[in-house]
């Protein structure tokens, strides 16, 4: 049984941060890892990734948003209740040496992956450009610690209550115009992944994304986690979850995330949760092309 040891309702509830007591993965968890946790018998195993560990305290904190039934169940959980299972680390560690210049790009509960990358960049010498966003506001998380964590922060919203009006990739395109960077780490909704990796392609400027495909056992035995790299189908819980932004099929990866939407509706429904979270960036960007046409 793993304790939660501190619990932070964020995004006004929508998002909650647990760190947990779980001394040996602690000990050895490295930046891009995840764990597989189980609330009690009869939930479901989910992946999450580690957003950060302290070693000295033997806790790991991971942050999610209510997405499903089994993360409703997460939600209930308070300090002083204990995680039934918690197994890990899995997946391979970020692999990103010192950079001369890194542009770091999260949207949503994506920037709780980004933050132990961004710092393990900084602090291996690189000049880290963060920019994160979110649909307004209230949804932006970890800003103090990305601040920490990078040389510049650039911060936009869909609705312009903080900063700028503007998706992440529209950022990213003006930093672009005067930065060349060595490497683009983006993490968040795959439409979002999918865009920084068209954007960054023509330029051929290395691109990282970190794949949240389905997944159940997490050791590669299941396959339900594989996805299309370069033509190639690989198992993101043993070979990823991080992969080359510009091999990877985003559009098969989001067709398959889609097969049981219905089924988490009803669950989530069940446990009394009527609102499903979604990404608005396909929506948004699809919204602009049309209005860039009717110019």
């Amino acid at each position: 049984m793993n304790r939660i040891v501190r619990r932070e309702e964020m995004a006004g509830g929508r998002m909650v941060l647990n760190e947990i007591e779980a001394p040996k993965i602690a000990r050895v968890a490295q930046p891009g890892q995840f764990v597989m946790l189980r609330a009690n018998e009869l939930g479901e195993r989910v992946p999450m990734t580690i957003s950060d560990a302290n070693p000295e305290k033997g806790t790991i904190t991971i942050i999610f948003s209510v997405v499903g039934w089994s993360t409703a169940l997460f939600k209930t959980l308070q300090v002083g209740d204990s995680y039934q299972n918690v197994v890990g680390p899995l997946g391979r560690p970020t692999e990103v040496e010192a950079a001369g210049t890194a542009i770091c790009v999260g949207g949503g509960t994506g920037v709780a992956v980004l933050y132990p990358i961004a710092r393990k960049l900084k602090s291996r010498g690189s000049r880290v450009i963060s920019i994160i966003g979110a649909r307004n506001e209230e949804l932006i998380i970890l800003r103090r610690e990305m601040e920490t964590a990078s040389d510049e922060l650039l911060v936009c919203t869909d609705t312009g209550t903080i900063e700028r009006n503007a998706l992440v990739t529209d950022l990213l395109i003006e930093v672009l115009d005067r930065e060349t960077p060595d490497v683009v780490v983006a993490i968040g909704p795959v439409p979002m992944m999918k865009r920084v990796s068209e954007i960054t392609k023509p330029l051929g400027i290395k691109t990282i994304v970190s794949l949240n495909p389905i997944m159940i056992d997490g050791t590669g035995m299941c396959g339900s986690c594989r996805v299309e790299v370069d033509g190639q189908m690989r198992l993101a819980c043993v070979e990823g979850p991080e992969f080359d932004g510009h091999k990877v099929n985003f559009d098969l990866l989001m067709e398959r995330l889609q097969s049981f939407q219905e089924e988490e509706v009803q669950a989530l429904e069940a446990h009394g949760v009527t609102e499903l979270h979604s990404c608005r960036m396909e929506e948004v960007i699809r919204k602009k092309e049309r209005e860039l046409e009717k110019d």
